[in-house]
């Protein structure tokens, strides 16, 4: 009862993650990490072989959330952004405000050190350098074997936004001017376009989720001081403006909301093996 349970909750995590992925300023990596999911994700991808049935039933519960959140529930949530902005966007920064203090606390500061910092204005630095990186020209144009490997390896990259928190999956779209073809071709079921894409996106999540393990765990105060560094630039990138008028206590409230709910739905999470059993 209880495993049932367990993968309801995971495939319910997945549809959220996999809703929130396509909407301008929103990460999915911050939102597994809202939902307490986030460290269970990295472990298993990482050790994927050494359990493969275990990990692959996790992953693949997950995985199957999240495709139908991303697939249904997508364009319901560009739609409630887009008809109701400021009010949903400050529900987002109260979510994602509330998760800095969980990735404080699991950085288990014994003593302060200045280049926890440095490490903080890193991670935010590079977040918001995203925004100006030129967009490159992604017409695909040649043969279909060339074009294949081309999205490939932008899937590869788009792997980045899909694993680093506070990186947007849709921003980093947006970079390589993709997203609105990439729409496209989930409503039509582009299978030529969409499986490199997938297959390079897949390849580039166990290699960096790899990297990304082996660093919390060889060096966790400065990783996750990173990872900190890459919420609150995804708050900078989220943030929509202040509101005025009648929009002052409703998005006040919707933040409120944002997050003390995210405080009672969040467990404190670890990256310790023996929390992943």
């Amino acid at each position: 009862m209880k495993k049932i349970t367990d993968y309801i909750s995971t495939a319910a995590k997945g549809l959220v993650v996999g809703s929130s992925m396509l909407v301008p300023g929103v990460s999915g990596g911050t939102t597994a990490i809202i939902l307490g999911i986030y460290d269970k994700l990295i472990y298993a991808i990482s050790t994927f072989f050494q359990d493969m049935v275990k990990n692959l039933i996790f992953l693949g519960v997950f995985c199957a959330g999240a495709g139908v959140g991303l697939l249904l529930f997508s364009r319901c949530m560009l739609w409630a952004v887009e008809t109701w902005e400021l009010p949903m966007m400050f529900l987002f920064l109260g979510a994602i405000i509330a998760c800095v203090p969980m990735l404080y606390k699991q950085a288990k500061i014994s003593r302060f050190n200045p280049l926890y910092i440095l490490f903080a204005i890193l991670g935010l630095v590079l977040v918001l350098s995203l925004g100006y990186i030129p967009k490159p020209n992604t017409e695909f144009s040649g043969s279909p074997l060339s074009s294949a490997i081309m999205l490939f390896i932008t899937g590869f990259v788009i792997a980045a936004a899909i694993v680093l928190p506070g990186i947007s999956t849709s921003h980093m779209l947006l970079i390589l001017g993709m997203y609105n073809t990439t729409l496209e071709a989930m409503k039509n079921v582009n299978l030529p376009y969409l499986i490199p894409l997938a297959l390079g996106g897949i390849a580039g999540i166990f290699l960096i989720t790899n990297i990304l393990e082996k660093a919390l765990s060889k060096f966790p105060q400065f990783s996750y001081f990173m990872i900190i560094g890459f919420v609150l630039g995804s708050i900078i990138d989220v943030f929509p403006g202040f509101p005025t008028g009648r929009q002052i206590p409703i998005c006040i409230l919707t933040f409120l909301i944002g997050f003390f709910l995210i405080l009672l739905m969040t467990k404190p999470f670890s990256f310790s093996k023996k929390d992943k059993n």
